[in-house]
């Protein structure tokens, strides 16, 4: 059976749930799921967790993430970006030097009001059902990072903009906000994500590339990361046989390794589990191991 983690390079007009359903197929496993949704006007990253590996999703949802988009200044629509119905359009005449005075103020710690057109729910409902359904409702701002806010490159009517930026931003939500703070609107005209957690664009295969192979009958496999990949940022320790059997029947054991959290190993290199020492006692936080 199929497990690890493959970065898809999702192409526009697919969803992610478009993405795993097929890759369901091509994997041959009921056990996918996928790292941080994409719109199906975005394209980019998208890890995809197969078998096993779909145990480590949780641990993916705080993944920071690094896009590329485009801002088009003068527009707003009712979804926030292009795809959306018209709702304001005006002519601007804006400096560079004007637009890029409002962008600290969307650097760091900010508030962010989660657009109508999302799957978030309120009072059990999914706002973007409630938004086609033609009704609005009061959202709570919620508070993201955004480590870092670049233009690349500003035209006069659009400016395309690098954002590094924590779990739970909506990207076309900051271009709706930045159009709003230089008083002329603003939607988002193009997405590409570029990185999530420890995938970037140049570890991930084109959709296209990987259904092509397995419909010429190629091992696709080799395209499957292994799970510790996710946990890249700890280091690694190996176990002795004993401390093995430990970890695989769910118990703690003493140990004077420092205090943190670690990738854990069997003495012939299998990954084991993600798990933490604390108080001179090695836990587990999650296990991978095959029963």
């Amino acid at each position: 059976m199929a497990n690890g983690i493959i970065s898809i390079d999702k192409p526009q007009g697919w969803t992610s749930q478009d993405v795993t359903s097929r890759l369901r197929r091509v994997f041959n496993t009921r056990r996918i799921g996928h790292g941080g949704t994409l719109d199906p006007l975005a394209t980019g990253v998208l890890p995809v967790f197969v078998g096993r590996a779909t145990r480590g999703v949780e641990f993916f949802e705080h993944a920071e993430k690094i896009y590329e988009t485009v801002l088009r200044l003068g527009m707003t629509t009712d979804t926030e970006d292009i795809t959306g119905k018209v709702l304001s359009e005006q002519e601007v005449h804006l400096t560079q030097e004007e637009f890029l005075s409002v962008l600290p103020r969307f650097r760091g710690e900010i508030l962010q009001v989660p657009p109508m057109y999302s799957a978030l729910k309120v009072n059990g409902k999914k706002l973007y059902d409630l938004a086609r359904a033609g009704k609005e409702v009061e959202r709570t701002p919620r508070p993201i990072t955004v480590f870092e806010l670049e233009c690349l490159s500003f035209s006069g009517q659009e400016a395309r903009l690098r954002v590094h930026c924590s779990k739970g931003t909506y990207i076309r939500t900051l271009c709706k906000d930045i159009g709003e703070a230089l008083g002329c609107g603003g939607c988002m005209a193009e997405l590409r994500r570029i990185q999530a957690g420890n995938y970037t664009l140049q570890d991930s295969i084109p959709l296209k590339k990987l259904l092509e192979d397995s419909e010429n009958g190629e091992n696709v496999e080799c395209y499957l990361r292994p799970v510790d990949s996710l946990f890249e940022q700890y280091p690694a320790i190996t176990l002795t046989e004993k401390q093995t059997a430990r970890v695989k029947n769910g118990n703690a054991f003493s140990t004077n390794i420092k205090e943190g959290t670690y990738r854990v190993y069997s003495p012939s290199g299998v990954f084991l589990a993600l798990c933490r020492t604390e108080n001179g006692m090695l836990t587990t936080i999650k296990s991978f191991f095959e029963v």
